[in-house]
């Protein structure tokens, strides 16, 4: 890299120009097979985004994080705040998944699935393009005095981006209070729901003015993975890099003698959404979206030249010359990665509808009965996680042990309540052969077994 470069890189953020101000980024569409791939991943995205608030399993939703009553739902699978030990293993099993992945992969998560990017680069840089034009026409529409027309394309601009804006913030909500919810707050007097209507309009704004007018700067200085993944990377991590051996030194003319392929275009500048230009090395700003990549490849074919002059490499890849492979390290970071995430899919499915806590009633002791059976008198309480209500019966796992319930049993538990009842658990003296026996009691749903729990019976053997 020349003295130039080197001076001038590192010097100020890649938003900020000379004078301190905002330096107002207008990044040309990428056109390539990255570029592509993307758009594709996008739209798979985007629709399971929208269609998953929709979808029901045993009446739960299929995600959603209702923070105001600490309860999450995985998969259809309830977790309530008695679930904290299992929610903390599966936050534990998150954190050291992004860990593990940004050491081998890089910040690919950020331009390929991050929903900042996804939404900023794919939905609303999208509808600019298709407004206003390309980057340069932006540019320099705006350097002139603005006509009719262009106020006119910036007010639609506007308006559909808060339009947008507003469609996102009720999917955004519905993660949170369910779809249901949001339909109620829609359909009901604004009086009935001022805390719902009032966060409907608080995400509006701040998805409108991030994707707006914030932009970038989110992925540059607001996001706390940006910043973490500056300590995270190593010179193994994999990356989208500049091969400077191939490309050193730079040179416009396409057959000087001593130059290296890279023609000085800056096209990788051009299409880089954070402004920053990637044949410096590797940057904090830099999300790995590949749109350099893509750009490098379109002028490397023009001019007659390998393409993957910037491609996805590791800083030793390119020092050693060597092409990417697969190594060891990947390897096996790879396979922990994979053991993790079965890891969480067993917690989550193995997770039941039914939980419940049998105990002893206390002060009560042994109870011999009038048809030859001893007793032992408990409590269970026991919570539905699903949103439907589901019949409900106790069955004793051994056909010898009988269930007497006190008081009106229960025959069903509505959804996502605690529900409490007392029973006597009555065996044959012959079947107790130590003071403490751990009898198996089964929660059954209809024909279906929801849950097993042991009831410790207390002899005076």
């Amino acid at each position: 890299m020349s003295e130039a470069i080197n001076e001038e890189f590192r010097n100020r953020h890649s938003t900020i120009n000379k004078e301190g101000k905002r330096n107002w980024i207008y990044a040309l569409q990428p056109k390539g097979k990255l570029y592509q791939y993307r758009t594709w991943l996008s739209y798979f995205y985007l629709i399971l985004f929208v269609s998953l608030p929709f979808i029901k399993i045993d009446g739960n939703p299929m995600f959603q994080f209702n923070l105001p009553e600490g309860e999450f739902t995985f998969f259809g699978v309830l977790f309530t705040p008695q679930d904290f030990i299992m929610f903390g293993i599966g936050m534990l099993i998150f954190i050291l998944f992004i860990i593990i992945f940004t050491l081998i992969y890089g910040r690919i998560f950020c331009g390929w699935i991050c929903p900042q990017t996804i939404f900023m680069e794919m939905v609303f840089r999208k509808i600019e393009y298709f407004i206003e034009g390309d980057g340069n026409k932006q540019k320099n529409n705006n350097k002139k005095e603005w006509t009719t027309e262009m106020y006119v394309r910036k007010t639609i601009k506007h308006i559909v981006f808060l339009a947008i804006s507003f469609g996102i913030s009720n999917i955004f909500l519905s993660y949170i209070i369910g779809i249901d919810g949001v339909f109620t707050i829609m359909r009901e007097p604004i009086s009935n729901h001022v805390v719902g209507f009032v966060a409907m309009v608080f995400f509006t704004l701040a998805f409108y003015v991030v994707y707006a007018f914030v932009r970038e700067i989110v992925c540059t200085v607001i996001c706390p993975y940006g910043r973490l993944q500056g300590v995270l990377l190593d010179k193994n991590s994999i990356l989208v890099a500049y091969n400077y051996l191939r490309g050193e030194p730079r040179n416009k003319k396409k057959n000087s003698d001593g130059a290296g392929d890279c023609i000085d275009c800056g096209m990788c500048v051009n299409v880089c959404p954070t402004n920053i230009d990637i044949r410096n090395g590797t940057q904090l700003e830099c999300i790995n979206c590949t749109a350099c990549i893509d750009a490098c490849n379109m002028m490397m074919k023009n001019v007659g030249r390998p393409p993957e002059l910037i491609t996805f490499a590791s800083e030793n890849a390119i020092a050693s010359g060597k092409k990417f492979e697969f190594t060891y390290r990947i390897k096996s970071y790879t396979a922990f990665l994979g053991i993790l995430m079965v890891l969480l899919a067993v917690l989550v499915v193995t997770r039941t509808t039914f939980d419940a806590t049998i105990m002893r009633v206390p002060g009560q002791t042994l109870q011999e009965n009038s048809d030859g059976t001893i007793s032992n008198l408990y409590r269970i309480k026991v919570t539905n996680k699903s949103n439907l209500t589901l019949a409900y019966h106790l069955v004793a796992a051994d056909p010898t042990v009988k269930i007497e319930r006190i008081g009106q049993p229960l025959d069903s538990l509505k959804g996502r309540q605690l529900t409490e009842e007392t029973f006597f658990l009555k065996v044959l003296p012959a079947n107790v052969k130590k003071r403490k026996v751990d009898f198996e009691i089964k929660l059954m749903s209809g024909t279906k077994l929801m849950e097993s729990k042991k009831a410790v019976f207390i002899s005076e053997y």
